[in-house]
């Protein structure tokens, strides 16, 4: 069954874009030891939280903010413009939220979206899976239920990104031992309800505060966690769109965040020469266009997806997950082009580590969007949709 959402009954008279600025100051602070550290950014998440931010998509009939995408979108690219760490774990729990929003409609489920929404918890997510290939829509491990209403867990999850740290994390699996690899299903396990044991070590060129580990993930808890809504269907009608959406927005973040620097350097440089052009300014008037159609891709993107959850036959329509993919396509290559635009702009100085225009951490964490998901693998599904879809 397809999500149906009436955007109007979610409207919040919250300026969460002005929120997300306030929190500028704690995100800015931290994202160098952040990145340098390659740790989790505590202070970041702890200023979201103080802020209800966390809580900020859940409707406002179950104690959360109301947010709609795009608004949620705007404080994703905030973020992403000091610390694409902060920005993508913020876009992460979002998914999560979107999930239990549009799919945990049972009474067990909606309690738990209002305790989420009380207490500001952080949820992470736990998809893929060591032996099946990077296939998040297979899963080995199994829902196993027991006589006294309760389920165990044993996933051998190849990444759960700040795992250590959520209060809870939503993990796939199949439905029952019987299952089909396919036949999955998301189970909601709180901190309380789990272990982790950590496998390997988180030491990458960008992204660093993201802590995206591999764990033994052990649960037991209530039946009543597993969301009873297939995982294909949450996945091609809330996981992937809103996945794509909101890190679309990281991306776009760490473009504006290069381009202010870009722009400072540029007017430091008119001012030492009054009436001359300095020799980045075309160049910033070139990287400026890309920027606002990159601006001009996301955004129109999110306001498409908020559209969609009112009509389900779009939703579940083939073109839009093509749409989807193609966003994720085009921003991660856009990312990367802004970057290398502005770091030409600022020349040696956004080269410098030591220099307040360095662009290191923003070319570093730019190089990683095309690998969360990795783009030949969303180029090979793309590719088998268009050989069957009637309309794109």
């Amino acid at each position: 069954m397809a999500v149906t959402t009436d955007i109007s009954s979610h409207t919040s008279h919250r300026d969460f874009a002005s929120e997300a600025a306030a929190v500028a100051g704690a995100v800015a602070a931290a994202a160098d030891a952040v990145d340098k550290d390659a740790r989790f950014p505590a202070e970041a998440i702890e200023a979201l939280r103080a802020s209800r931010l966390l809580g900020a998509m859940i409707r406002p009939e179950l104690g959360g903010g109301g947010a709609t995408i795009s608004e949620i979108g705007r404080v994703i690219e905030t973020l992403g413009s000091m610390c694409a760490s902060t920005a993508m774990v913020y876009a992460m729990h979002q998914i999560q939220v979107a999930c239990l929003v549009h799919h945990g409609h049972t009474p067990e489920l909606l309690d738990y979206t209002r305790k989420v929404a009380a207490e500001e918890l952080l949820l992470a997510s736990a998809t893929t899976e060591i032996g099946v290939g990077g296939d998040v829509r297979t899963s080995l491990c199994a829902i196993e239920r027991h006589d006294n209403g309760r389920y165990s867990l044993t996933k051998e999850a190849s990444v759960i990104s700040y795992g250590q740290y959520a209060d809870a994390i939503l993990a796939t699996a199949r439905r029952d031992p019987d299952a089909a690899n396919s036949d999955q299903v998301i189970v909601v396990v709180p901190a309380a309800e789990r272990t982790l044991e950590q496998r390997g070590s988180w030491d990458t060129l960008g992204f660093r505060g993201t802590c995206s580990l591999g764990f033994l993930l052990k649960a037991n808890g209530p039946v009543s966690n597993v969301i009873p809504v297939p995982y294909a269907d949450v996945s091609a009608q809330t996981m992937l769109p809103t996945s794509h959406v909101t890190w679309g927005h990281v991306w776009l973040g760490i473009a504006e965040g290069a381009m202010a620097k870009a722009r400072t350097y540029v007017r430091a440089a008119a001012r030492k020469a009054p009436g001359v052009t300095p020799p980045g300014a075309l160049r910033l008037a070139e990287a400026m266009a890309v920027l606002h159609q990159f601006r001009a891709l996301v955004h129109g993107a999110a306001r498409d997806y908020e559209d969609a959850l009112t009509d389900p036959t779009r939703l579940t329509s083939m073109g839009f997950a093509i749409q989807m993919n193609n966003l994720k396509l085009s921003s991660s290559t856009l990312v990367v082009d802004i970057v290398g635009r502005a770091m030409q702009i600022c020349g040696i100085s956004g080269y410098r580590e030591d220099s307040p225009y360095s662009l290191s951490r923003s070319l570093r964490d730019a190089h990683g969007a095309a690998l969360m998901v990795n783009n030949d693998r969303i180029y090979g599904t793309t590719a088998q949709m268009l050989l069957i879809a009637k309309e794109v």
